[in-house]
C-alpha cells in the first residue's frame, strides 16, 4: 500500500485518508466532541470492533485524531479530532450535501429525497 507522502494528486492523497466506508462517519462523530471507543461502535452500526480499532489506528497515524489514555481503573481511552482532522469536516458535509441531494435516504437520518435533487434531475432527463 502507497502512502499518503507517496502520492501525487491532492484528491488521491485525501482519498487515501477518508475512502473508505467507516472512516467518514469516525469523523463525522468525532466532530460532536471526545467519544470513547464504546460510543463511536455503538453510533457506527455494523462496524466490527476490529475494524473500528484499525480505522481509529489510521486516523491517529495520518495524525487526523488524537488517542487519550486515562489511567484509570478501568483504563480510559477518549479519541477526538485534530486540526487535521477538523479540516476535513467541510469534506464530510459536502458529502453530506450530496447524498441528501442526489441519493436515497440512508441510516444517517437525512431526507429522502431533496425536491431540488428531483428538480434537478427532472431537467437531466427532460421531464417538466
Amino acid at each position: 500500500m502507497e502512502t499518503t507522502g507517496s502520492l501525487g494528486c491532492p484528491v488521491a492523497r485525501t482519498a487515501e485518508i477518508i475512502g473508505n466506508r467507516w472512516t467518514p462517519l469516525i469523523v463525522r462523530d468525532l466532530a460532536r466532541g471526545r467519544r470513547r471507543f464504546s460510543e463511536l461502535e455503538r453510533s457506527l452500526v455494523g462496524i466490527s470492533p476490529k475494524t473500528l480499532s484499525d480505522r481509529l489506528k489510521r486516523l491517529e497515524e495520518a495524525d487526523v485524531i488524537v488517542r487519550e489514555c486515562f489511567a484509570e481503573v478501568p483504563p480510559r481511552v477518549e479519541y477526538s479530532l485534530t486540526p487535521r482532522g477538523f479540516a476535513l469536516l467541510p469534506v464530510i458535509e459536502s458529502m453530506r450535501a450530496f447524498g441528501t441531494a442526489w441519493l436515497a435516504a440512508d441510516p444517517c437520518g437525512d431526507e429522502a429525497e431533496s425536491p431540488v435533487a428531483v428538480r434537478r434531475l427532472d431537467r437531466l432527463v427532460g421531464v417538466s
